[in-house]
């Protein structure tokens, strides 16, 4: 991938792409510029086979009603099919108080920059004829969406994007649940957080995922200002989620602050791997081309 040609969408300044339309047309500016800079070839065909029924909602493709269970019995189900061929993912979208962060100097909020990266992530997928779904969490599970192939899905997870997220607290583990849940069969979990959450809770839910065949990928997003200490004067420091405060001295911590920020992405890191799963470090200040990159080169997620 060449970074010389800033035309491309995916390398555009994240606050400049930020400013162009609804993040539908967003996503779908950074995946083909995205995909301008693979030169893939297009994975065609795929089969499936009936899987079993679920009752009918609201805005069901009417296609896929079992007429004769309807005029049989008077219920309302709708077949759901089983992809032979092709992945089955869920991304798990962290909109929990501290997402919403930015530092003076910072192009995006987190959460913003994060929004962007699952929403050109399920784009990529549906591209692929892959089955996406989505979890929205905060200190409990705000919004699931189960995988769907469908080009029309992606308008539906669009849409879940934008409910709003309320609670302080992150509940990685309860996200991972949702998601073993959600895909019976080995395919791939996504994360998207800031991982500002106890490693210790998360370890279970991820081994378990691992045990059943499913990979893993975290895609760690960090403001640029979280990183690097870069206050010379006395300040008072807040948790954006517990809100608990801190007056300090940031000359004197800084150095102390810096190693324990290196230390805990280290620790993460060697979390996701050692568990068999893979890690991406996302800086909120770079274009989203650049984590959506290493994110499929570590994954041959985009084949052909």
């Amino acid at each position: 991938m060449s970074l010389a040609n800033q035309t491309r969408p995916d390398l555009i300044d994240p606050a400049v792409l930020t400013a162009l339309g609804g993040l539908e047309v967003r996503a779908r500016w950074l995946v083909d510029g995205f995909l301008t800079g693979l030169h893939r070839s297009p994975r065609k065909g795929f089969s499936v086979e009936f899987a079993e029924h679920r009752p009918y909602q609201p805005g069901d493709d009417l296609r896929y009603i079992d007429w004769k269970i309807a005029a049989r019995t008077e219920r309302w189900v709708v077949k759901q099919f089983e992809e032979e061929t092709n992945l089955r993912a869920v991304v798990l979208l962290d909109v929990s108080r501290s997402m919403q962060w930015k530092s003076p100097t910072a192009k995006v909020t987190k959460q913003v920059y994060a929004e962007q990266l699952a929403a050109a992530l399920a784009l990529l997928l549906l591209k692929q004829r892959d089955a996406v779904g989505l979890v929205r969490f905060d200190d409990a599970v705000r919004t699931v969406v189960p995988p769907r192939a469908r080009p029309a899905h992606f308008q539906r997870l669009v849409a879940a994007m934008m409910e709003q997220g309320t609670g302080r607290d992150s509940r990685l583990d309860l996200a991972l649940q949702t998601a073993s849940q959600l895909i019976r069969r080995p395919g791939i979990v996504i994360v998207i957080s800031d991982l500002l959450v106890d490693a210790e809770s998360v370890a279970p839910g991820l081994r378990a995922l691992r045990a059943a065949g499913h990979d893993v990928l975290c895609m760690h997003v960090m403001d640029p200002g979280e990183r690097l200490l870069d206050v010379s004067t006395d300040a008072r420091f807040v948790d954006s989620e517990t809100g608990t405060e801190v007056a300090a001295s940031a000359r004197e911590i800084r150095a102390a602050y810096n190693a324990a920020v290196e230390a805990a992405i280290a620790s993460w890191r060697t979390l996701f791997v050692e568990q068999g799963g893979r890690y991406a470090l996302c800086d909120t200040s770079e274009p989203f081309g650049l984590p959506l990159h290493r994110a499929f080169a570590a994954r041959d997620f985009v084949r052909g």
